[in-house]
């Protein structure tokens, strides 16, 4: 199982889910994207901790990491993941 879905498993099926150790899942699957260039991958994890961030109360936080990441794409931009990224991006905007 891959550090992004721990994060998942931990952060949205634990009550009272330690959200330190959710982040740090979604750390260790940002790392793993990046290290393998994983684009697709990279941006699911970075979407995952936006949606923490968010709803933490740290919405220019969240913005700030999955921008970047989204801004690398160039096309399939009616693919569900970069659908709801930039879903993710406009209510992180307003």
């Amino acid at each position: 199982m891959n550090g992004q879905k721990l994060g998942y498993v931990y952060f949205e099926d634990e009550p009272g889910a330690d959200v330190a150790k959710a982040e740090a899942y979604f750390e260790r699957a940002l790392a793993v994207a990046r290290q393998q260039q994983a684009r697709s991958w990279e941006l699911r994890a970075a979407m995952s901790m936006a949606r923490l961030w968010r709803d933490q109360g740290k919405p220019q936080q969240a913005r700030e990491l999955l921008a970047p990441v989204y801004g690398w794409f160039t096309e399939g931009f009616d693919t569900r993941d970069l659908k709801e990224a930039r879903a993710l991006l406009d209510a992180l905007s307003s």
